[in-house]
């Protein structure tokens, strides 16, 4: 049960051998108004670039030359309905909160040759640093405060394959709306129209007035520092050292998975409302590991807290528009000490883990809105679990196709666990398997391990 690359299933390429080609910016076809977009306070925090890549695989009827002039040509049409992707960051002094600064100082397009194939990457879905040649993170032109909330980088393979480099600053979109935006690109790319709409009034997630904390909010960590210059590395959760990590990826096949539903269906279960998904037995399942993997004085007392991302659209009332195109997500949260989440039988794990998104009702969500607004801080747990399982990425249909696989550019942190698809999973369908991404020091590593296949059987 369950697999494992020991180390990378492959000889990894360190280089690809990427030149680029021609490097610039794109800006909106249609002139507005200069204006300011406020960030609500869950935006405030996510100031820092994230990058995707996007394989796609060689279509005789759109080579990667003209793929890239597509997604260029989208892109500009793009930035009319999406007008705050073309500005800056920048913090308000007066107010001390950071905005975008719709300026239409342009997204970059970046367009790169690499002398590999496709084929000759590997396995996609190992994380191979040299995949970081694929996305621009800077353009050589921008200083630092002219930094764009976009680049995307187009870089075409031997093969007649090429690879899309999307970097977007987080505060700009969420992973649903990441999706949401691809599923536009891909529409324009293709002479159509906009897929969806996108709701661009981050006002519908600004703090109450007053501010009215009503639960207390434990999975957040108060931060002394002025709202809009903290730094994702302030939190626990985002600890930032790779010193001394072994990395290893642990797949969990659909087999496996429907066994972890089995087993998380025998035991006391007291919510009702707690449904067994994938998701609630694979994260129930990673906690234990985790939790006793890093409980090296044995400390039975100690507590271990789970993070996950809870989309809240469907969760305020009114609900969201599906189309909302900012950050629309929160942390949920599980605690335990390490004695119960050793003894405790995986469906106990499994409730406790469901609860936390139980809990993320309208009011919860906006108490911790409105706790951003008070004491500005970070998630804060033992470590977070970032799914890009089924955010189907890899379903959006461009008319080359859909990508052969699609994955964030990853660093290794400790405190951060990562689930990514199978390379032929479809999201849609819930029936593929989960590829878990862990980075750990040796000691912990083995014993994470050794727990993972323990637990699994």
């Amino acid at each position: 049960m369950g697999t494992i690359y020991q180390g990378p299933p492959f000889p990894l390429i360190h280089d690809l051998k990427v030149t680029i080609e021609n490097s610039t910016l794109i800006f909106s076809p249609q002139e507005s108004e200069r204006k300011s977009v406020f960030l609500s306070n869950i935006d405030q925090v996510l100031n820092f670039d994230v990058q995707t890549i996007h394989f796609f695989e060689a279509n005789p009827d759109f080579p990667p030359e003209t793929a890239a002039q597509k997604i260029k040509g989208a892109l500009r049409k793009l930035l009319v309905p999406y007008e705050f992707l073309s500005g800056r960051m920048k913090l308000n002094p007066d107010t001390g909160r950071l905005e975008f600064d719709c300026n239409n100082a342009g997204v970059g397009f970046v367009t790169a040759t690499s002398e590999c194939t496709l084929d000759e990457l590997g396995d996609l879905v190992y994380p191979n640093p040299a995949f970081e040649q694929l996305v621009t993170q800077r353009l050589e032109s921008s200083d630092r405060n002219d930094h764009p909330l976009c680049i995307v980088q187009v870089t075409s393979f031997k093969c007649g394959g090429f690879a899309m480099g999307l970097q977007t600053n987080h505060a700009t979109f969420d992973g649903i709306s990441v999706k949401t935006f691809l599923e536009n690109m891909a529409a324009l790319a293709g002479d159509k129209p906009l897929a969806t709409t996108p709701c661009n009034d981050r006002q519908l997630l600004a703090a109450r007035s007053p501010p009215r904390v009503t639960f207390p909010h434990p999975e957040l960590l108060k931060l002394n520092t002025a709202l809009g210059q903290e730094t994702h590395s302030n939190s626990n959760v985002f600890e930032d050292s790779q010193r001394d990590l072994n990395f290893k990826v642990f797949r969990l096949s659909p087999d496996d998975i429907f066994h972890l539903k089995a087993k998380a269906k025998f035991g006391p279960a007291t919510n009702p409302k707690v449904k067994i998904t994938g998701f609630n037995v694979v994260s129930a399942h990673i906690w234990r590991c985790k939790a006793l993997s890093n409980d090296a004085e044995n400390n039975s007392e100690r507590s271990s807290t789970i993070l996950y991302a809870v989309d809240i659209r469907p969760r305020l009332a009114p609900p969201l528009p599906p189309s909302f195109a900012g950050n629309a997500v929160l942390t949920a949260y599980a605690t335990a000490k390490c004695k119960e989440i050793e003894e405790a039988p995986l469906s106990k794990l499994v409730e406790m883990v469901a609860e936390g998104a139980l809990r993320m009702t309208d009011e919860y969500a906006r108490s911790a809105i409105d706790w951003g607004e008070l004491y500005k801080g970070f998630p804060n747990g033992e470590f977070l679990v970032s799914s890009w399982w089924r955010l189907g990425f890899s379903e959006v249909e461009y008319p080359w196709g859909k990508p052969k696989y699609s994955c964030p550019l990853v660093y290794r942190r400790k405190d951060i666990i990562l689930l990514f698809p199978d390379i032929d999973s479809d999201a849609a369908s819930n029936n593929g398997g989960v590829n878990i991404l862990v980075a750990l020091p040796h000691k912990e590593m083995e014993k994470f391990e050794y727990l993972f296949y323990k637990y699994l059987a």
